[in-house]
């Protein structure tokens, strides 16, 4: 065997790595192509939507009929205290398949006097919230947690 037949020989052996080692690449760059196009961000807008010039349209005195020419039914309507219309609506943004996250959130309230006129405007947002957990089934207490030990030396005082 000759020199040149041993190095003939070591490329050939070489060959079927290049070729897995070219599949890998393309592979990578196929998956990657496809990442990038999936990332794809949605937007979605629950609730009122509030036109354009809609607050302007509702001077302070205007009746409550004309509110709801203007702005159309409320989402709720509280008639605590006098009576509120509140137009509530969220905006979330949801990017390829990670969960929901709220971007702006809006609630006008328009605040009724006894004869059932607008006595003014209000236009929370987000900033305005409180974090509230409704769900925790918690009800904060003062005091200590006693451990497992604790309830141990109360049962069995040391004296």
């Amino acid at each position: 065997m000759t020199q040149g037949e041993f190095r003939l020989k070591g490329w050939a052996s070489a060959a079927p790595r290049l070729a897995a080692l070219r599949r890998f690449a393309l592979a990578a760059a196929v998956t990657l192509a496809l990442g990038a196009c999936g990332a794809i961000t949605q937007t979605y807008q629950r609730g009122y939507v509030l036109p354009d010039g809609a607050l302007e349209q509702i001077p302070l005195g205007a009746s409550q009929d004309q509110v709801l020419v203007v702005l159309g039914t409320p989402s709720t309507v509280a008639t605590v205290s006098g009576e509120v219309f509140y137009y509530i609506s969220q905006k979330t943004e949801q990017t390829s398949f990670m969960p929901q996250q709220e971007t702006n959130r809006r609630i006008v309230a328009v605040y009724f006097d006894r004869s059932r006129r607008v006595e003014r405007l209000a236009d929370y947002g987000m900033k305005d919230g409180k974090i509230f957990d409704y769900v925790s089934r918690t009800t904060p207490s003062g005091g200590e947690e006693l451990s497992y030990l604790s309830y141990m030396f109360r049962i069995f005082k040391w004296s």
